[in-house]
């Protein structure tokens, strides 16, 4: 409760290759941004990813000790092509929420200690 609380989520670009009527097509689906919900009422749009500590990109300072339950919706982007032409973008994006994590919220509590 008394510090920020780092995330961040593991999303790779990725591809996909189909045939559809008979042609291959291909999709490059990368993510392009990302809808925090922190489970306390508080929420952050990035296009980032966020970073594992050390690198606090993403961080939220809970105000008071309980369970919430944080998520990340995160916004895919695509391309495509046929049969290896030009890449065309994909209009418009898709939103794929996120399920909340259980999360318990302590207050963080200073021990000095001392060395001999």
């Amino acid at each position: 409760m008394n510090f920020k609380t780092n995330f961040y989520t593991e999303t790779e670009p990725f591809t996909r290759t189909i045939t559809l009527l008979g042609q291959q097509v291909e999709l490059r689906i990368r993510p392009s941004g990302f809808g925090w919900r922190f489970g306390d009422g508080e929420e952050l749009s990035t296009r980032s990813g966020g970073s594992p500590y050390p690198r606090l990109e993403i961080t939220h300072r809970y105000l008071a000790e309980g369970q919430v339950g944080p998520a990340v919706d995160t916004t895919y982007a695509a391309d495509w092509r046929v049969n290896g032409g030009a890449w065309q973008p994909v209009p418009g994006t898709v939103t794929i929420p996120g399920a909340p994590v259980p999360l318990e919220v302590v207050e963080a509590t200073p021990t000095l200690v001392g060395y001999r």
